[in-house]
C-alpha cells in the first residue's frame, strides 16, 4: 500500500519528551477520508499513554484522539463528506463492524476489540496506529464525524473524547428535563458533564472536595455546589441524585457519594480505571437498589448525535490553545491540574 510521510509529535520511550518525528499515513482507499488536522485536543489518556502509565504502550507513539480538520481527499466510494468539509475523528478509527455490539452502534464495545486512533492495531499498514498530533490522518468514512459549522472548531475538539465520555452515560441513563444529576470533579470531563447535563434540562450539582470552584461551576451551568468533605453539606443532598457522573481520574472513596443517590440511582465511573479503595460498602446499595457502574466513550452514531446537539445548543469546551511545541509543558501542567479545562493544540504550529 502506498504511503505518505507526514510530520508528527510523539515519543519513543516513557521517560523521553515528545518531539517532532515523521510517520507514514496510507493513501486513501475507496472508503477512506484524508483530513488535514487543524486542531487536536489534549486528553489525560494522551499523557498516560506517552508515559506508559497503563503498561501497554508500544513505542514510538503519537497521541491525540480529539481531532478536528478539513477534508483534503476522499475515496471513490465515499458519500459522507466531500473535499473542503470540516470533519472530526474521536477515539475510534476502526472496529469489526459485524459483531452484535457494532450492529447496535456500540463500536466502543466491539466484541473483537475496537481500533483506537492511536496505539491500536493498524489493519492497513501493520504495526500500530498513530494519533492526531500530526499533519493529517486517513480514516474509514464510517468513523469520521460531521462537525457543525456554527461552532468554534478549536473548542469542538475535546467534545470528541471528554464530551462523548460524559454524553454517553447521560443518554444511557436517560437524563432529561427534571433529572437530578451530580458531577464529581471539575476538570476536562467534569466541565463537559455539567454543560451537557444542563443542556438536557437536568438539575445539576457539582460535588467538589475543595471550596473555590463555585463561581466556575455556576458559570458553566451548575445549579449548586456541594463540598463533599463537609458532612453537613453532604447530608443535605442525601438520597437526591438520579445519576452521579464520577470524573475523578485516580483511586478515591466512592462510598460517601452512594448515600446521595436516590432509590434506583446510579453512580457511573468515567475517569478512573482500577480497583476501588477503600472497599465498597454494599449495604446502602442493596437497601436502596443503588448501582455503581462504568462507562466508556460512545459509538459513532451517539457521537454524531452529541455533536449535532452541541451545534443546536452552542455547547463547546472551555479551552486553552497551545502550540505543538509546548506539549511537554502542557503535560506537566496537566499533572498539576493547571488547565481550565482542556488544552487544544493549534496544529498550524507543526508547520513552523
Amino acid at each position: 500500500m502506498k504511503t505518505t510521510n507526514v510530520k508528527a509529535f510523539g515519543t519513543k520511550a516513557a521517560d523521553a519528551p515528545l518531539k517532532e518525528m515523521t510517520i507514514d499515513r496510507r493513501e486513501v482507499t475507496a472508503k477512506d477520508i484524508e483530513i488535514e488536522i487543524l486542531y487536536c485536543g489534549v486528553c489525560h489518556s494522551d499523557l498516560h499513554t506517552a508515559k506508559n502509565d497503563w503498561g501497554f504502550t508500544v513505542y514510538p507513539t503519537v497521541p491525540g484522539h480529539e481531532i478536528v480538520g478539513r477534508v483534503t481527499k476522499v475515496g471513490s466510494e465515499v458519500t459522507k463528506l466531500k473535499v473542503g468539509d470540516i470533519a472530526g475523528v474521536g477515539c475510534l478509527v476502526d472496529s469489526c463492524q459485524t459483531c452484535e455490539s457494532c450492529k447496535k452502534d456500540l463500536e466502543q464495545y466491539c466484541l473483537t476489540g475496537f481500533t483506537g486512533t492511536y496505539g491500536g492495531v493498524d489493519k492497513h499498514l501493520g504495526g500500530f496506529t498513530f494519533g492526531g498530533y500530526s499533519e493529517k490522518i486517513v480514516v474509514d468514512e464510517h468513523f469520521v464525524l460531521k462537525v457543525p459549522a456554527n461552532l468554534d472548531l478549536a473548542a469542538v475538539a475535546p467534545l470528541l473524547c471528554a464530551g462523548i465520555t460524559t454524553w454517553s452515560p447521560l443518554r444511557h441513563w436517560k437524563v432529561t428535563k427534571g433529572s437530578k444529576v451530580a458531577v464529581i470533579g471539575l476538570g476536562g470531563l467534569g466541565h463537559m458533564a455539567i454543560k451537557l447535563a444542563k443542556g438536557l434540562g437536568a438539575e445539576v450539582t457539582l460535588l467538589s472536595r475543595t471550596p473555590g470552584k463555585e463561581k466556575d461551576a455556576l458559570a458553566l451551568g451548575a445549579d449548586a455546589v456541594i463540598i463533599s468533605t463537609d458532612s453537613n453539606q453532604m447530608n443535605s443532598v442525601s438520597g437526591k441524585f438520579d445519576l452521579i457522573i464520577d470524573t475523578v481520574p485516580y483511586v478515591h472513596d466512592v462510598n460517601p457519594y452512594v448515600a446521595t443517590l436516590n432509590i434506583s440511582g446510579t453512580l457511573v465511573l468515567v475517569g478512573y480505571l482500577g480497583g476501588l479503595e477503600p472497599f465498597l460498602n454494599t449495604v446502602p446499595m442493596i437497601l436502596g437498589r443503588k448501582s455503581i457502574a462504568g462507562s466508556l466513550i460512545g459509538g459513532i452514531a451517539e457521537t454524531q448525535e452529541m455533536l449535532d446537539f452541541c451545534g443546536e445548543h452552542n455547547i463547546v469546551s472551555e479551552i486553552e490553545l497551545i502550540k505543538m511545541q509546548d506539549i511537554n509543558e502542557a503535560y506537566e501542567r496537566m499533572l498539576k491540574s493547571d488547565v481550565r479545562y482542556r488544552f487544544v493544540i493549534d496544529m498550524a504550529s507543526l508547520k513552523e
